[in-house]
This record gives structure tokens, sequence and C-alpha cells, in this order.
């Protein structure tokens, strides 16, 4: 037997696009008068990050982190471990991290903490998706594009072993087990 799975959309295109505009409205309204400095988690959040961007009306600056607590599996290994820093020096800045998902809230948490020793002028985190009933580790979030039941997602970022993350839409995986077909002609 082998494991197989496909994808089943859950949040359509036009419906992530729509959410993303509304995050940069309400971003752009929060930080009016000022500039926001955005912490790309990656790499799931690169695809979020962009499109958000885009649609945020005040001055933008961008780095980049990663951190891993996945590797190949569908659940969070619970250890984060940083992979890439920032570029540049955050203090006195307004910093936005943005995630493509929070679940268990580990990552964030670690994050937020690291971030905060580097007194940036504030520090808000926005993610695209959230999944509140897997929380380990509260996280104040203060922008959330959509709450979402405990399943395992992809798509607009978000990755299987480093598949999906081009699909345009969130979507589940869903796992079948099939017996292989031997063709014995």
């Amino acid at each position: 037997m082998t494991k197989k799975h496909h994808i089943e959309v859950m949040i359509q295109e036009d419906q992530v696009s729509t959410r993303i505009q509304e995050l940069g409205d309400a971003i752009s309204r929060d930080y009016a008068g000022k500039s926001v400095h955005l912490i790309c988690i990656l790499k799931g959040s690169v695809y979020f990050t962009c499109e958000l961007a885009k649609r945020i009306t005040v001055p933008v600056t961008m780095d980049f982190m990663q951190c891993s607590s996945y590797g190949a599996a569908t659940k969070s290994s619970g250890v984060v471990k940083l992979v890439k820093d920032l570029d540049e020096a955050i203090t006195g800045l307004n910093v936005l991290i943005i995630e493509d998902i929070i679940d268990s809230g580990r990552t964030l948490a670690h994050l937020k903490n690291l971030l905060a020793q580097r007194k940036p002028a504030s520090l808000r985190i926005c993610t695209l998706l959230d999944k509140p009933e897997r929380r380990v580790v509260e996280v104040d979030v203060d922008y959330t594009g959509f709450a979402i039941e405990d399943k395992f997602v992809v798509g607009y970022g978000l990755d299987f072993d480093q598949q999906y993350r081009n699909l345009p839409y969130i979507g589940v995986v869903k796992f079948d087990e099939t017996e292989k077909e031997s063709a014995k002609l």
C-alpha cells in the first residue's frame, strides 16, 4: 500500500485576494502618517507578504527571516530553529511580522520575543491563516486573514514537503490509502 493524496479547495482565490485587500486597508489606516517594516517569515509567507505589501498605502520596507519547526512533516515538531536572521537592524521601526499560518504559536512567540529585544518602535503580527484550536503558546495576533479548522492546508505559499506553494488558493491535503495495482501483461 502506498499513501496518496489530493488537494481540495478550502478558500477560493478571489476570497483570498479580497481578504488581503481588507488587511492592507486596515494596516494602512493603523499606520497612517508612519511607515511600516514588514518581516516576511520565509518560505511560506513570501506570496502573502508580496500581495499584502502591494495593498498597503503607507511607506513599506521589508526584510526576511526563516525559521523551521516542520521539516517534511505535517505537524510542528515543537522545536523552533532560526535558519536566516534579518539583514538589517529594526531598532525604532514599526515592525509587522508577516506569517502564512499560526497553529501551535511556538514559532511566533519565539520570534516576537527575539524581535522585541531588538527595540522596535512597535511590534505586531499579521497572519494569512490562524488555527486557534491548535494553540499551545498564546500569541496576540493583530491582523488575521482567516481562522480555519485544524486541517493540513497548502497553497498561497503553504507547502507539503515543498510542493503546492504556487496554488493561488488555500487547499486541504486529503490523504487516501490505495493499493498499488500491478500491471502484469
